[in-house]
């Protein structure tokens, strides 16, 4: 790679991660290529990426984001994965990891946060956000009565408990 080369490749990865949410940093030793082309299909179908890098030149891409922070990461052979999803990389690398044990996840971050590996386990277990707005969509189209009998049922336990109060003052 000449310098030209290198500088378009700086550019390119400090653009891509300018634009993250999340940055997952592992070191992937042993995984063949066959594996990685597995991981990189299952990162790009949940809309992240998964990109080995050189880790002088990633450092060099780290300056000026969010994830500046991480350049301590970048020793051995190492691999980023990231995506505008908060939870999608998380997600699809710790499941990797499980699977295969050649994937060692180190840390990463999220928006500036720094996250270790329990970190960033604990955002894999998050619902991704179409989940949540799926979520959210359910709850915004349920019928107007079962939100009223939602509503009503606490007034209704505290009405059974007078009601329960009265008629024992009255058999007193």
């Amino acid at each position: 790679m000449d310098r030209s080369q290198k500088k378009d490749w700086i550019g390119s990865l400090h653009d891509s991660l300018g634009n993250a949410s999340l940055v997952v940093v592992a070191h992937y030793t042993g995984l063949t290529v066959a594996e990685m082309t597995t991981l990189r299909v299952k990162m790009r179908a949940a809309g992240a990426s998964f990109k080995v890098v050189k880790n002088r030149l990633t450092r060099l891409a780290l300056a000026g984001t969010d994830y500046e922070h991480l350049a301590d990461m970048f020793k051995g052979p190492t691999a980023i994965a990231f995506s505008k999803d908060p939870v999608a990389a998380a997600k699809i690398a710790v499941e990797y990891a499980k699977a295969n044990e050649k994937l060692k996840i180190l840390g990463g971050s999220m928006g500036g946060k720094d996250l270790n590996v329990d970190g960033i386990k604990a955002l894999a277990t998050l619902p991704s956000l179409d989940a949540l707005r799926g979520s959210l969509i359910g709850l915004i189209s349920t019928p107007a009565t079962r939100i009223a009998g939602v509503l009503a049922a606490p007034a209704g336990q505290v009405a059974r408990v007078i009601k329960a109060k009265a008629e024992k003052d009255e058999a007193a």
